[in-house]
C-alpha cells in the first residue's frame, strides 16, 4: 500500500510545484481530490490490514476443526457398521438400517419415506438377487 501513499504525495508535489492557487475554483477542485484519494488510500489500508487478519482467524479455526474431524472421523473410521436394506410394510419403499438393530425385536425404527414408526419385527429384510 506504500505506493498509494507515494503516488498521492507525488500528485501533492506537483500541485505545490505547479503553484496551484488553493484559492481558485480549480485549485480547491484538486485539493479537494487529493485529500479524497489519501482517504481512499488510509481506508483501503485498514481493508488489508483486517483482511489480513480474518486470514489468519480463519486458518486458525480451519486448523481447529481439522483436529476436531481427525478426532470425530477417525474414531468412527475403526468401527465398521453393517447394513441392510429393508422394506416397510407401510409404504413398501427400502431403506437401509444397522444389521445389529434388526437383533433387537423391540427397538422400533422411522421410516424416512412415510414417517411412520415401524418395530423391527415388522419390517421385510430385502433380498437382491445380484449381491454375491
Amino acid at each position: 500500500m506504500e505506493y498509494l501513499y507515494e503516488r498521492i504525495s507525488y500528485l501533492r508535489g506537483l500541485v505545490d510545484g505547479l503553484e496551484i492557487d488553493e484559492k481558485t475554483k480549480e485549485g480547491r477542485v484538486l485539493i479537494a481530490i487529493i485529500d479524497a484519494l489519501e482517504d481512499f488510500a488510509d481506508a483501503i489500508n485498514d481493508l488489508e490490514a483486517s483482511q489480513s487478519e480474518l486470514d489468519d482467524y480463519v486458518g486458525a479455526i480451519d486448523e481447529d476443526l481439522s483436529e476436531v474431524e481427525d478426532e470425530i472421523y477417525d474414531d468412527e473410521s475403526d468401527d465398521e457398521y453393517d447394513y441392510v436394506e429393508v422394506e416397510c410394510p407401510r409404504c413398501h419403499m427400502l431403506m437401509s438400517v444397522e444389521d445389529e438393530l434388526l437383533d433387537d425385536e423391540d427397538a422400533e425404527i422411522v421410516c424416512p419415506h412415510c414417517n411412520e414408526t415401524i418395530n423391527v419385527k415388522d419390517v421385510v429384510v430385502y433380498e437382491d438377487d445380484d449381491k454375491e
